[in-house]
């Protein structure tokens, strides 16, 4: 009987930590509200269900002298990263472009509020971008996601109409959890838990759902997520696509030398210049 009730409770905990835990968000989101230097970028607040949207905006120097953007952005960032720690930066980053960069702190990040969870990371990113879209009026959006950011920027790109994509490191967030963790554990953990990533977040069906023109930038050596993994969403996108590959970086390495050479390159490509034929 002592055996029983041991192998029962187990089985209970196991089953109350697998679906009443929050594994999944507790796992991927590393969420944090400390006071970022926004190095002079401007906050707005979105209504986002019943709480407050933080978003982050600047322009760039040609913007800022010209009548405003010809291009907007909107960035989604990786986890445990902010939009007040880089867009002032990011503005400056577009090769003697007029945009306005958007940045979105996902809920629980940064001032927006909680609670952190993965299902509500889809939804803030459509309401951002409905609030970019009205700033914009007819000028293009490219939507710009890194590693978990490329998730809703895929899945933003798949309900929305955008000009393009700028995909940096995008993770298969379902695949990673059941063929790189499920061996170990017989799939125990591993099943249950990849299915309770939102189908929102599949990265892969949704890049078969999105065909504008995209930018993919693949770290060579990037030690989060293994560059097999990152090529299912690229083998999967629909769109017209260049893909970049960092040589040498690793998974949080900054875009620079020959990559960023390349980076401008395709921006050209992505968005051709007014006065280039």
């Amino acid at each position: 009987m002592r055996r029983l009730l041991i192998v029962v409770g187990a089985i209970s905990f196991y089953i109350v930590s697998i679906l009443f835990a929050h594994l999944p968000d507790r796992l991927i989101l590393f969420p944090t509200t400390g006071p970022v230097d926004s190095h002079g970028a401007a906050r707005k607040i979105l209504p986002f269900q019943t709480g407050e949207l933080e978003v982050w905006t600047a322009r760039s120097r040609l913007a800022r002298q010209n009548d405003g953007p010809e291009v907007y952005v909107l960035r989604f960032y990786g986890n445990a990263d902010r939009a007040d720690r880089w867009v002032a930066a990011e503005a400056e980053a577009w090769n003697e472009r007029a945009v306005e960069v958007w940045g979105m702190n996902y809920p629980g990040f940064g001032r927006s509020t909680g609670p952190a969870r993965l299902n509500r990371i889809t939804p803030a990113a459509l309401t951002a971008f409905d609030a970019v879209r009205s700033d914009a009026r007819d000028r293009p959006i490219v939507l710009f996601g890194a590693s978990i950011g490329s998730a809703p920027a895929l899945y933003v790109a798949a309900h929305r109409s955008v000009a393009g994509l700028i995909l940096h490191n995008p993770p298969a967030v379902r695949q990673i959890i059941l063929r790189q963790f499920g061996w170990w554990n017989l799939w125990l953990v591993a099943g249950p838990l990849a299915a309770q990533i939102p189908r929102e977040l599949d990265s892969v069906a949704n890049a078969r759902a999105v065909h504008v023109p995209a930018i993919f930038l693949l770290a060579e050596r990037d030690e989060i997520i293994a560059p097999r993994f990152q090529q299912l969403v690229v083998d999967a996108y629909a769109g017209e696509k260049r893909v970049i590959h960092l040589r040498g970086a690793q998974h949080n390495s900054p875009i620079e030398g020959a990559g960023l050479s390349d980076l401008y390159n395709a921006l050209d490509w992505l968005l051709p210049r007014k006065n280039s034929r």
